[in-house]
């Protein structure tokens, strides 16, 4: 499958679901988030092809763990089959940007072949995302996280699998869960507000994702601002909740000042859209 193909598959789909789209946009229900879920984004078996190619040891993948997160993730591309690259680029390419700009009425989006915090993530039994905000900016901060595009390929994924994406209300109270099914695209827009997480994963098999942000050089309450990604525990977790007041604050003040950022050592190199 050439990565062409896999572009024209993704703007077919996501043509047939633009009613569908902007409804669940305009009329995000369970989350002040806007988002929307497209599900059979590819032919089932292009779908599977995807998953067979990620390393199911997690060979090649950054680990992170901390009280905030334990996942891995990459975006070194060229060290995997090439098939999860063409992917990640196919949703990456102008086309595809611009499909959905459309669909989202946003007229300023740019994809990022760096990756910075996007890529490949496979997360493994009792790995976890907590509550958090993204990190504002790209890795220059010169444009504004806009987008999360996240695209599910683990076959036969069920809600007791745990590893489910989850979206808050402000107050991060109630989630509102949505199963990471198997070819399923998920989109949703990131801003000062849209604190999201991953439940624990319960399940033996590792949950595999395609990840990519869009950003802008506009921020999307068009007010200049900066911020770390950031975390919190939940609702039963008041140690979290409070460590993460302090951990975000002061994580935030040492990237302002040394302009250093998690994960900015861990991107793409070679940013091949073509």
């Amino acid at each position: 499958m050439e990565r062409e193909e896999l572009v024209q598959l993704v703007l077919k789909r996501l043509d047939e679901s633009a009613e569908a789209i902007r409804e669940q946009w305009e009329n995000p229900t369970g989350t002040h988030t806007r988002h929307f879920v497209v599900d059979d984004l590819l032919p089932v078996d292009v779908a599977r092809q995807i998953y067979d190619s990620f390393p199911k040891d997690g060979n090649g993948f950054f680990s992170r763990e901390s009280f905030r997160e334990k996942k891995r993730t990459s975006a070194h591309l060229n060290q995997h089959a090439q098939i999860l690259g063409d992917m990640t680029y196919a949703i990456q390419d102008a086309r595809t940007v611009q499909k959905v700009s459309e669909l989202v009425a946003m007229t300023d989006l740019e994809p990022d072949p760096s990756l910075y915090a996007g890529g490949l993530s496979m997360m493994f039994q009792d790995d976890f995302l907590n509550p958090h905000i993204d990190n504002s900016h790209d890795g220059q901060r010169d444009r504004f996280r806009r987008l999360n595009l996240l695209y599910y390929v683990s076959p036969d994924w069920t809600l007791e699998n745990g590893g489910n994406f989850e979206l808050w209300d402000e107050a991060r109270r109630v989630p509102k869960t949505i199963l990471c099914q198997f070819n399923r695209l998920v989109v949703m827009e990131t801003n000062k507000l849209s604190w999201h997480s991953v439940s624990p994963v319960k399940a033996q098999v590792p949950r595999c994702c395609v990840s990519n942000y869009f950003f802008s050089v506009n921020s999307p309450d068009h007010t200049d601002y900066f911020h770390v990604t950031s975390f919190t525990g939940r609702p039963e977790e008041h140690g979290k909740r409070a460590l993460g007041v302090i951990d975000n604050a002061l994580r935030t003040v040492v990237s302002k000042a040394l302009k250093t950022g998690r994960g900015k050592d861990q991107v793409n190199k070679t940013q091949d859209l073509s």
